[in-house]
């Protein structure tokens, strides 16, 4: 595996495409400076979060202590990581509703009158 650098990190452009298939910029959820700080700075944040690189700069530092909810977001990219963190943790929505299950209930049906025919057809 290659050593990663703090350059190639910033060089590599952030992308999930499993929550936002058509890009950032795209979703309708970031504003543009917002989508471009994510796909400028996501691979870094990304990469200290899951531990393949550690923090060198006092930049770094922060993006990690507000990636981890140690520290309050001051920058605009502290604010868009911050922000895609919690569109991406949302709770799923199981129907366009409301959250319960959509269950028939047939007590109410009454199977006599299915057989009979409601409708009069006069002459």
């Amino acid at each position: 595996m290659a050593i990663q650098t703090r350059d190639t990190l910033l060089r590599k452009p952030f992308n999930d495409f499993r929550n936002y298939p058509y890009g950032f910029a795209r979703s309708g959820d970031f504003s543009i400076r917002e989508s471009d700080a994510l796909l400028h700075y996501g691979c870094l944040i990304s990469a200290m979060m899951d531990g393949e690189f550690k923090a060198q700069t006092d930049e770094d530092k922060s993006l990690l202590a507000v990636a981890l909810g140690k520290k309050e977001a001051e920058t605009q990219v502290e604010k868009a990581w911050v922000k895609y963190m919690a569109r991406i943790n949302r709770p799923k929505v199981g129907s366009m509703y409301g959250r319960s299950k959509v269950v028939e209930d047939d007590a109410d049906y009454d199977s006599a009158s299915s057989t009979e025919d409601d409708l009069v057809v006069e002459d």
